[in-house]
C-alpha cells in the first residue's frame, strides 16, 4: 500500500550495501504540480523520504500539500486527483520553504525522473521566495535514467521481449518494418485487453498524446483549451494571444513559418475566433 515504509531487509543485500556506503543522506522525493513548465507551474504536493547512513537507514516519509496560488488545470487534476478545493487551506510554498530546506539540508537527491523536471521545479519555487537551493552541490540518483539505460525501449529490445529473438539487420528499413509487424503480433498475443479493431488501436495510440493539441506538440491542453508549448508565449493561452492585437502578428508569423499543417490549423482557427476545445473523456 502507498505509505508503507519498506524495511531495509526487504530491499535486498545490494540496497543494504548501498546504504552502508552512504556518506550523507539521499532525499528521495516526488512532486505533484499544476503542470510541467517549471517557469510557470507550481508545486501542489511534495513528499520526501530520506535514506540515511546507518544505523538510521530509512526515515518515515514527510508529505505536504501546497497552495499554488493559481488554479489547478483540469488536465492536471485528472492525473493526480488534487483539486483547487483540496489545497485551498494548505500553506503556500513560501510558508513551507524553511521547513523544506531543513529536510533537504545536507542531502543528495533521488527519485524517478527527478532530473527531468522535479529538481528544476523545486529549485524554481525556492528562487521565487528568495531562497537558495544549490543543486550543483548535490549528487543526483534518477531511477528513471537507470531504468531506460538498463532496459532499452527501442525496436530491438521489443523484438527480443515479444518474439524472444534478436533483431537481425536493425536500422535497415525492411528489417525494421518486418520486426514492427512481428512485435505488434506479439503484443496482441500477450495483452488480451488490446482491441482487435483499428479504431480501438488508434484510440490506444492517440491516448499517449492526449496532453497535446497538435502532432508537433506546439500546443498543450490546459482546462480544455490550447496553450503555447514553445517560444516567447510558452504557457500562455491561445485564446488570449488571439485577442491581443500585439500578439496577432506573432500568430500570423506562425502561419508563414515551417510548422506542420495541423499546428497552423489550430492557429488559423484562433485568428478566426474559433478556439478549439478538448472533447470530454
Amino acid at each position: 500500500m502507498p505509505g508503507d515504509l519498506p524495511a531495509i531487509a526487504d530491499l535486498g543485500p545490494r540496497f543494504f550495501n548501498f546504504v552502508e556506503g552512504l556518506e550523507r543522506p539521499v532525499a528521495f522525493f516526488d512532486l505533484e504540480t499544476t503542470g510541467t513548465d517549471h517557469q510557470r507551474d507550481r508545486i501542489i504536493e511534495i513528499s520526501v523520504v530520506r535514506v540515511c547512513p546507518l544505523p538510521v537507514a530509512i526515515e518515515a516519509p514527510k508529505t505536504w500539500r501546497v497552495n499554488p496560488q493559481m488554479r489547478i488545470p483540469a488536465e492536471a487534476t485528472a492525473i493526480h486527483k488534487i483539486s483547487d478545493e483540496d489545497v485551498a487551506d494548505a500553506p503556500t510554498f513560501e510558508a513551507l520553504a524553511d521547513e523544506l530546506l531543513a529536510v533537504f539540508e545536507g542531502c543528495d537527491l533521488g527519485g524517478f525522473a527527478v532530473s527531468r523536471m522535479d529538481i528544476k521545479m523545486l529549485q524554481r519555487e525556492f528562487e521565487r521566495v528568495g531562497k537558495s537551493f544549490p543543486v550543483h552541490e548535490r549528487r543526483v540518483l534518477d531511477a528513471q535514467v537507470i531504468f531506460h539505460r538498463k532496459e532499452p525501449r527501442d525496436l530491438s529490445a521489443a523484438m527480443q521481449f515479444y518474439r524472444g529473438r534478436p533483431l537481425e539487420g536493425a536500422h535497415g528499413a525492411e528489417a525494421d518494418t518486418l520486426a514492427s509487424l512481428e512485435v505488434f503480433a506479439g503484443q496482441l498475443a500477450r495483452y488480451e485487453d488490446l482491441p482487435l479493431d483499428l479504431a480501438g488501436l488508434d484510440e490506444v495510440t492517440a491516448s499517449q498524446h492526449d496532453a497535446y493539441v497538435d502532432r508537433e506538440r506546439r500546443f498543450m491542453w490546459r482546462d480544455g483549451e490550447p496553450v503555447f508549448n514553445f517560444g516567447k508565449l510558452r504557457g500562455k493561452a491561445l485564446r488570449w494571444a488571439a485577442s491581443e492585437p500585439s500578439e496577432r502578428a506573432y500568430l500570423k508569423w506562425i502561419l508563414q513559418g515551417s510548422f506542420e499543417e495541423d499546428t497552423k490549423a489550430v492557429v488559423r482557427e484562433a485568428l478566426e475566433g474559433k478556439i478549439r476545445r478538448k472533447e470530454p473523456g
